[in-house]
């Protein structure tokens, strides 16, 4: 399985300190947000990993290299105007492959998070080794979480393993999830377009599965939570981690 890392957003409520460093080059506990990703992919055994960035990704390229040091092979996609997540995706399509792949938001904090779960999400055959018909495969898996103080009212319901635009509870979608590539059939290379409505469409056919993730998970926002979170653990348990 490969993975790729989106790194192409602007961080514009981090600035200033965006304005001279790419939001996924932040330090959490004096590590790097997306390095903290790349060595737990490592970890799990994933280390084809592309990377796509726009602001300041030179940086990026700079601090990660071509992923040797950490025992990965990094690959990166060049955004000259950030796509969105789906836009992202469909223009690094060609360097994903053919199989479904998982996909990490850079900016999000999980440094205990175990990758290798992710593995086998998306299968062809079913539980009893028959193949399934292609048009009625799950098409992602999406980690979500307990909600956040900055999504009270979450994102997606969950019934059973199968996630609904509707439903009480919801949750917050974790920035975590494994896609087969035809999902992004009909988006062009460089065309900008939002998760959201996609994957709508495809959790309207029952066609995305999920599981809670109950583990420390923070998505990096503010500045005031960078400090919370690199702060005496006391206070950096208020931001969430």
């Amino acid at each position: 399985m490969k993975a790729m890392i989106f790194a192409a957003g602007r961080g514009e409520r981090m600035r200033p300190l965006t304005d001279t460093c790419p939001k996924p080059l932040l330090k959490v506990r004096g590590r790097p947000l997306i390095t903290w990703h790349v060595l737990n992919l490592v970890r799990a055994g994933i280390t084809d990993i592309v990377i796509n960035h726009s602001h300041l990704g030179h940086m990026i390229e700079d601090e990660l290299g071509d992923g040797s040091k950490y025992g990965a092979r990094i690959v990166y996609s060049h955004e000259p105007t950030p796509l969105e997540t789906a836009g992202g995706i469909a223009n690094a399509l060609h360097l994903l492959g053919e199989e479904p792949f998982l996909a990490v938001s850079g900016d999000i904090y999980a440094p205990y998070f175990d990758f290798s779960q992710a593995l086998g999400t998306l299968p062809d055959n079913d539980a009893v080794g028959q193949p399934i018909p292609p048009d009625q495969r799950d098409i992602a898996w999406l980690y979500l979480t307990p909600n956040p103080w900055h999504n009270p009212n979450g994102d997606f319901g969950l019934d059973m393993y199968t996630l609904a635009n509707e439903g009480d509870p919801k949750w917050n979608f974790a920035g975590i999830g494994v896609y087969r590539p035809e999902m992004f059939d009909g988006v062009k290379a460089g065309e900008f377009l939002k998760f959201g409505p996609l994957m709508r469409k495809f959790i309207e056919q029952k066609r995305v599965g999920g599981e809670i993730y109950h583990g420390p998970w923070v998505n990096v926002g503010t500045v005031e939570q960078l400090e919370e979170l690199n702060a005496p653990l006391s206070k950096a348990k208020r931001a969430g981690a």
